[in-house]
């Protein structure tokens, strides 16, 4: 494994765990060269799933682009890097778990929406204002008025 801070080719694992969700092992590394400390995932390899995309082209999926999304979402609001990317493991886990070597990316952004629907209204509208392309202010309106029917 080679180190992130000085790119050298030899580190040393001074610790595995289980990861809290016991589906891949936690390892904390130290770099021999300059003695830095990092911590690595190890999962099983699951069967490449593909995106569909709207425009039907197929992309293999990319947890990078739903975390990009919801931090997007979440910037300046009350919401911990923790709790996001649980909410990002718990997506991820969701589309996982259906078995499916394709998966729209409609469904994808369905997950996320009701997630982030929970976590912070804000990020929620946010993040569905660009998911579901709202062409004008009456559509935004709409999903508002949803938002805050379900609050009360």
């Amino acid at each position: 494994m080679k180190c992130p801070f000085c790119n050298h080719e030899n580190t040393r694992v001074i610790d595995s765990r289980p990861a809290e969700d016991n589906s891949s092992i936690r390892r904390r590394r130290a770099c021999d060269v300059c003695d830095k400390r990092f911590t690595t995932y190890e999962k099983v390899e699951a069967i490449p799933l593909v995106i569909v995309k709207k425009d039907d082209n197929r992309e293999a999926y990319d947890r990078s682009k739903i975390e990009t999304g919801v931090l997007r979402a979440c910037h300046k609001r009350p919401v911990s890097t923790d709790r996001i990317e649980d909410l990002v493991d718990e997506v991820e886990a969701d589309i996982l778990n259906r078995g499916d070597k394709e998966i729209s990316s409609r469904v994808v952004g369905e997950l996320v929406m009701n997630k982030l629907k929970d976590l912070d209204a804000v990020a929620y509208v946010r993040f569905a204002s660009v998911y579901r392309e709202f062409k004008d202010i009456n559509t935004f309106m709409d999903e508002l008025k949803k938002v805050l029917g379900s609050a009360e």
